[in-house]
């Protein structure tokens, strides 16, 4: 990053919501918690549709991140295959589903209190 300036949660959020839509990732959605949560300032909440299309988006969030912010990931859970992971970026939490897996999990249902601040199908 330029001259040490932090980096915004929101900005980092938008950029992964963009990676997300760029990687043809379905129904993403953008979560404001910073009123009813500590957990993380947002959410990003992504469908795939394969396991070979959650490693794309994955590698491509990593790799992005790193390259445009020098950000690694503070920490990542579940594998491709299982329809659910998980990237802990402190500010920013990103999960990726497959269908199957978001219905299960419902995150949209138990984050309804959360303000949503984007959507793209």
């Amino acid at each position: 990053m330029d001259g040490g300036v932090a980096l915004d949660s929101l900005e980092l959020a938008r950029y992964i919501v963009e990676v997300i839509a760029d990687q043809k990732g379905e129904d993403v959605l953008l979560l404001d918690l910073e009123d009813v949560s500590l957990i993380a300032d947002y959410f990003v909440i992504g469908g795939v549709t394969s396991s070979r299309q959650a490693k794309a988006v994955i590698e491509e969030i990593k790799l992005g991140i790193k390259q445009s912010f020098d950000i690694r990931p503070l920490g990542v859970e579940g594998q491709a295959d299982t329809g659910w992971v998980l990237m802990d970026y402190g500010g920013v939490i990103v999960h990726l589903f497959t269908p199957e897996m978001r219905a299960y999990y419902d995150l949209e249902g138990l984050w309804r209190e959360a303000r949503i601040v984007m959507r793209m199908l």
